[in-house]
């Protein structure tokens, strides 16, 4: 399909009646410094947004607050290297499932855009979110897209500096709670606010969370269609995904062309298109989508909730605009609802799944690390006796105080000739790792080869007390091999 540089809003004073007329189209070229007057719409597909939009801010700022076990529920915690996810704890070495799950919602979003195109970009980007967030303060405090332009050109004044200044003290201060919100994520949240709003933070914690305080405040009030246009690499390969079945917001220019303004009550041989505009005043990108399928399209629907609004006026049928496909616009029966496309991505979405759930039930909740002394390979005590010296480091890698047994196997249980010196029986505390010194002893009566070492096997067994020794069901242990040396 043919793409086209972005039109300014100002489209209509400048487009070339005669070439639409011929249904040339006018290709508009937007600068970087032009700035985009949103018009203000309301519809269908404008309410989904706005509630999808809120719901996605309202989760964003609320998960760090909730509790579990008297702990934060989902807590990135960066100086102890821990992730807190309600009652499972991730470690660096457990983040596979990390990247298992982000691979999943990649393949997930994906398969979506295969069958609605780039909707996750204009009802569930943060992107989008934020940068309407900013554009509703926008119009609140300075008034509609006219009352904008106008203040834009405007002299300055005490009124314009009013406005300005409360614009972007409530632009500042949401920027600031969206980055509290942020390195709520990575810090107990509860503490955090207070903290920054105290200014009683410290130095790096008042630092990050000023970054993205600044990041955020540029980004939603100065770039916003920028980062769409620019910056996100979504937009430059998402096409890739689509096929004739896709659905994305379209133009009917069969229905539409040829277009041109008319009286409501006048009869004309024109198409359905009034030549309005307010598809391009409406659009937070500023392109015209009556000039095909471009990149810079977020699958907002504005424009489509701001042409069915006009059809309605004129008495012409809906969805002029609307979210279609190359094959309903062309009117082609609907092909196989399951592509290769789809099927690939399908498949490789249910492989993430199955490897984040084989990963989660092979967590182990207890992590053992055996270090012989390399001082001294072995002490002979007495004339009989033989000792070595480890040192073992548990983990206890759950949320709360565990309790666990020592043990040792060789090959032959039936040849056992080694037996734990200092105590078997050890307490850890939640997220604590304990450096136990171990001494193994054996008899050289009782040594059952001639080779000077001998393979030996820690295991730790969680128990369900001190005083009561029994395995934990289900059963969680782990075990390492280590050497024992004998003269």
């Amino acid at each position: 399909m043919p793409k086209s540089s972005s039109p300014t809003p100002s489209a209509t004073s400048s487009v070339d009646k005669a070439a639409v007329s011929q249904r040339i189209p006018v290709v508009q070229i937007a600068t970087p410094s032009t700035k985009i007057h949103v018009r203000e719409q309301k519809g269908v597909f404008q309410r989904l947004r706005q509630h999808s939009n809120t719901l996605l801010i309202a989760i964003f700022f609320l998960i760090p607050f909730i509790n579990y076990q008297g702990r934060q529920a989902i807590l990135f915690d960066v100086t102890e290297q821990q992730f807190f996810f309600f009652n499972i704890t991730l470690w660096p070495q457990d983040f596979t499932v990390l990247a298992w799950f982000f691979m999943a919602a990649a393949f997930a979003l994906f398969f979506v855009t295969v069958y609605w195109g780039r909707v996750w970009c204009g009802f569930l980007c943060p992107q989008t979110a934020w940068t309407f967030i900013y554009m509703w303060v926008e119009a609140k405090v300075e008034g509609n897209h006219h009352h904008r332009a106008a203040l834009d050109k405007a002299p300055w004044s005490l009124s314009k500096v009013r406005k300005r200044v409360t614009k972007h003290a409530v632009w500042i201060v949401f920027a600031l709670l969206t980055g509290c919100g942020f390195i709520g994520y990575f810090m107990p949240a509860r503490e955090l606010y207070v903290d920054i709003f105290s200014m009683s933070s410290g130095f790096w914690t008042g630092t990050w969370v000023w970054f993205f305080a600044v990041c955020t405040y540029l980004n939603a009030g100065w770039m916003r269609e920028m980062m769409c246009l620019h910056c996100c690499p979504y937009s430059r390969f998402q096409a890739v995904m689509f096929d004739a079945n896709t659905k994305t917001v379209s133009y009917d220019a069969t229905r539409g062309e040829s277009r041109g303004p008319r009286k409501r009550s006048q009869t004309t041989e024109l198409g359905d298109c009034v030549d309005c505009n307010l598809c391009v005043d409406v659009c937070p990108t500023g392109i015209d989508i009556r000039n095909g399928l471009q990149y810079e399209c977020i699958n907002c629907g504005a424009c489509v909730d701001a042409c069915n609004q006009t059809m309605e006026k004129f008495g012409y049928a809906p969805n002029l605009i609307s979210f279609t496909s190359e094959n309903a616009l062309k009117g082609q029966p609907k092909t196989s609802l399951l592509s290769l496309k789809s099927l690939g991505y399908a498949s490789a979405l249910l492989i993430m799944i199955v490897l984040i759930i084989s990963d989660l039930s092979h967590l182990s909740h207890i992590q053992l690390n055996v270090i012989r002394d390399r001082q001294t390979l072995y002490r002979q005590v007495g004339i009989d006796q033989v000792e070595n010296s480890y040192q073992l480091k548990i983990r206890n890698k759950t949320q709360q105080m565990a309790f666990y047994q020592i043990s040792i196997s060789n090959d032959d249980p039936q040849k056992q000739t080694l037996q734990i010196v200092t105590d078997s029986l050890i307490a850890i505390k939640p997220a604590e790792q304990l450096d136990y010194p171990l001494t193994l002893s054996g008899r050289l009566s009782d040594r059952t080869s001639d080779s000077t070492q001998q393979t030996v096997q820690f295991k730790v067994t969680q128990i369900q007390s001190l005083d009561n020794p029994t395995p934990t069901e289900p059963a969680n242990e782990i075990s390492q091999t280590s050497r024992f040396f004998w003269p």
